[in-house]
C-alpha cells in the first residue's frame, strides 16, 4: 500500500508540472516575458545582465531554457520533455 501511494504521488507531481512539450511548443520567438511566465510559471533560475535574461525551468535532466532580450524571447531550448 505504501508503494502504491508513493507512485500515485509521483504521478500527480509530474502530471501537474508546467514542464511539458505542449507548453514548450506554446512559446514563440518575440513573446513577452510575462506571457512565458503565464505558460510555465515562475522560473527556477533567472540570470540577468544588461537587458538580457537567461531563465531556466526544471533541473539538469529535464528543463526548458529561454533567453530574453528586452523582455522578449530570442532563443529557447528544452531537454527531457515528453
Amino acid at each position: 500500500m505504501r508503494y502504491v501511494l508513493m507512485v500515485l504521488v509521483m504521478f500527480f507531481i509530474v502530471g501537474c508540472s508546467n514542464l511539458s512539450k505542449v507548453n514548450y511548443d506554446k512559446i514563440q520567438m518575440g513573446m513577452p516575458y510575462t506571457k512565458v511566465i503565464d505558460i510555465l510559471g515562475k522560473a527556477d533560475k533567472c540570470d540577468a545582465l544588461a537587458g538580457m535574461s537567461d531563465c531556466t525551468w526544471g533541473d539538469e535532466k529535464r528543463f526548458i531554457k529561454v533567453k530574453f532580450i528586452a523582455e522578449k524571447v530570442i532563443f529557447m531550448h528544452s531537454q527531457g520533455l515528453e
